[in-house]
């Protein structure tokens, strides 16, 4: 049986895609800082992944009761602060940065040797089309942080031709997830500066959103055998209701 890992897995896209794992037939390693709402289907490690120590303990741990693991999602991922730079708070700031582009790095140093070894294995890290639009003001942290996401996995997918390990970054949809509602919440505040993001808030309540099942569909295909060839790619999921953004 194959394993795979997938953070942020206690909700949101994280869980909907360790669910769509388990049916694949992965054992699934589900990692997240609140497991209040475990699943029993997943094997449950509670912990923050922007911290490294953790990071090393949990790999020792996973390593030692697996050898390897087949297929990293890096699916948590916090919006952080919607706020002008000078107004926004440092730490929460930083934080966003840590979570949302160093703690996947922390987890491919940890896992991909294995990877290596077996001479096969997939990374997907969840990015999003914010990191695609054109800078706007307020929305620093994520913006920057998906961008770096982004660089980071192009840079991996450029290290791993001929392994047999490939890495990608997808974009989930616009999806009506406790991420959206935090960003409905914060733009309430935020008053007119943060029009384009309550736009965005109510366009997604109208629409209902993206289905969740379409990010896990569209992970289920890259870690298919037949999607080999796929690495360093900006990948959408199905019919978006956003229309797809060029990426390089």
């Amino acid at each position: 049986m194959k394993t795979a890992l997938v953070t942020g897995a206690s909700r949101g896209l994280g869980k909907e895609i360790a669910v769509g794992l388990v049916q694949s037939g992965y054992r699934v390693i589900a990692v997240a800082r609140n497991l209040s709402d475990s699943d029993e289907r997943f094997i449950n490690i509670e912990g923050d992944i922007s911290d490294l120590n953790f990071v090393e303990t949990l790999a020792k741990r996973v390593l030692a009761d697996y050898e390897s693991i087949d297929v990293l999602i890096n699916a948590a991922g916090v919006f952080g602060p919607i706020a002008l730079m000078h107004e926004s708070d440092p730490r929460e700031w930083a934080q966003t940065i840590m979570i949302d582009a160093v703690a996947p790095y922390f987890l491919i140093n940890k896992f991909l040797p294995a990877m290596l070894s077996n001479k096969w294995g997939r990374i997907i890290n969840v990015s999003s089309a914010a990191s695609l639009h054109a800078p706007g003001p307020i929305n620093s942290a994520y913006g920057t942080a998906k961008v770096a996401l982004n660089q980071l996995t192009r840079h991996l997918a450029s290290e791993l031709i001929g392994t047999g390990v490939t890495a990608n970054v997808i974009h989930p949809g616009d999806v009506k997830t406790e991420m959206w509602s935090d960003i409905k919440d914060k733009v309430e505040k935020a008053g007119e500066l943060a029009i384009g993001y309550k736009n965005w808030v109510e366009w997604v309540e109208e629409t209902g959103g993206d289905a969740p099942e379409k990010a896990m569909k569209l992970v289920t295909k890259l870690i298919s055998p037949e999607n080999d060839e796929i690495n360093g790619e900006f990948c959408w999921i199905d019919n978006p209701l956003q229309s797809p953004i060029q990426s390089w």
